[in-house]
């Protein structure tokens, strides 16, 4: 095992860096010192009675700059997997139709993604009222429970819904239950919202900008009309009658890279239904998508010219009137990934990568029959992500392959600087029948160059003089 420090290098326009991969620190350093920690043996690259010897020194004695010391991959949760499932289940999504009335072409379930297509299925209420169950009798250690409901369009299935509902409220005895729905919101009426109203239901609606934007892709499955028009009718509606309500409502965006990033970003600006509301971003999911479209160079220059507009505006030099919200949720990464991250020690011999959260644990999904999966975005025919089911419950040898995915490139795992942020998980790998390295590390480069970026971002914040323990969002 190599004695060098595991440590990457990386510079600023102001300054050069390490990122302490063991200390999870990041140092500041000059160029004398960034230099000579490039060499393979630095001990033979310093005079021992030199400025630079005596810092390095220093270093080291402040628990800087030590060697790489992991030997095996393993999660440390791995050997509490059995009570885990027993006692702190907290979450769980009800597929509870495969029905929509909308065929948006990026959907993955549109055919063009190695997952199921729209179907008829429906589940039944006894699958569901016995999902419910289990969760109940599955989370002793978890007092806040959260029930959500998916399709499909979950809203074609509003009776059922409100049947679950009252049967979770009614089950939960001793425990705040909330419940979380995602609409494309064609069919909520103000009955509906009333209902959510009366009974903790939080929504997450479906919305990708202007009329333009949006019905490129979100169209109805009958007559193939854009759906923008019906969205924004009952969207006022509802914030007209229920405004408290509305506030707390959550706008999922999905940004087709094809698009004119510049005309969304002014939508969700300045329309004034909307402009105050809390507005989450991603772009189209090409994992396991069969078809790839790569950002235009537009686009790029758009997405890279709103972030910079962003940072300007957290360092007091434009007013938050020329800023887009579409970008907050990248700075709200870079704060809780690096300036929340704390010390920690990574000089143990056995670790795992960052990624993975425990498969089934915080979002355990549900299909239409009874099967278990890690979430709801991981696809539906892969038999490895199939975890468990309502008869059965847990398949525990499987959900540790999948929590321990870093097996099975632990070479590469051991030595990578992004040990600590990696966010890739098992659906990163999948091919549908096993785990697979070659898949994963296709995935690697654009997980390195994200944290490379953020690493980047956040130290340039901090020599302009921000303060990341303010709030400024």
């Amino acid at each position: 095992m190599s004695k060098d420090p595991f440590i990457y290098k990386f510079k600023t326009p102001r300054s050069n860096y390490i990122y302490d991969i063991n200390t999870n620190m990041l140092v500041s350093i000059n160029k004398e010192i960034y230099d000579i920690l490039g060499k393979k043996d630095i001990s033979d690259s310093i005079d021992n009675s030199s400025e630079e010897f005596e810092i390095i020194n220093e270093m080291k004695k402040s628990g800087l700059l030590s060697p790489n010391n992991i030997e095996i991959i393993e999660h440390p949760e791995s050997y509490f997997l059995e009570s885990t499932f027993k006692r702190r289940l907290n979450t769980i999504t009800l597929q509870i139709t495969q029905q929509c009335n909308l065929r948006c072409k990026y959907c993955v379930y549109s055919g063009d993604y190695d997952t199921r297509t729209h179907s008829n299925k429906m589940m039944t209420i006894e699958v569901a009222k016995r999902s419910i169950d289990f969760l109940i009798n599955n989370s002793i250690d978890s007092n806040m429970l959260n029930i959500g409901f998916y399709g499909g369009e979950p809203l074609l299935r509003y009776d059922f819904i409100k049947e679950c509902i009252e049967y979770a409220e009614n089950k939960a005895e001793g425990k705040e239950i909330s419940f979380q729905i995602t609409t494309n919101a064609t069919l909520i009426t103000p009955e509906i919202v009333s209902y959510f109203e009366r009974h903790n239901v939080f929504l997450t609606i479906s919305l990708d900008g202007n009329k333009e934007a949006h019905d490129k892709n979100r169209v109805f499955a009958t007559s193939g009309c854009g759906s923008f028009d019906v969205i924004i009718k009952n969207l006022g509606e509802i914030k007209k009658s229920f405004p408290k309500y509305f506030s707390k409502i959550l706008f999922n965006t999905v940004i087709d890279p094809k698009n004119d990033f510049s005309c969304t970003n002014n939508f969700f600006t300045n329309y004034e239904t909307i402009k105050d509301s809390t507005i989450s971003t991603n772009l189209i999911n090409y994992n396991y998508s069969k078809i790839h479209v790569d950002k235009n160079e537009d686009f790029i220059i758009n997405w890279e010219y709103e972030l910079f507009k962003l940072f300007l505006y957290k360092l007091g030099e434009l007013s938050k009137k020329h800023i887009t919200k579409l970008q907050d949720a990248y700075f709200a990464s870079i704060k809780m990934t690096l300036f929340d991250r704390g010390v920690t020690n990574l000089r143990q011999r056995k670790a795992h990568p960052g990624g993975p959260c425990i498969p089934g644990i915080q979002r355990l999904f549900v299909n239409t029959d009874g099967v278990f999966y890690p979430c709801e975005r991981v696809s539906e025919k892969s038999e490895i992500m199939k975890i468990g089911n309502i008869e059965d419950g847990f398949d525990i040898e499987k959900i540790y392959k999948l929590l321990n995915i870093g097996k099975i490139t632990q070479d590469q795992c051991k030595n990578c600087y992004a040990f600590y942020f990696c966010g890739l998980c098992a659906a990163f790998a999948d091919n549908l029948t096993e785990l697979s390295k070659d898949i994963k590390l296709n995935n690697c480069e654009s997980t390195r160059k994200r944290v490379e970026n953020m690493l980047k971002d956040y130290c340039m914040l901090r020599e302009f003089g921000y303060d990341f323990e303010k709030e400024n969002l």
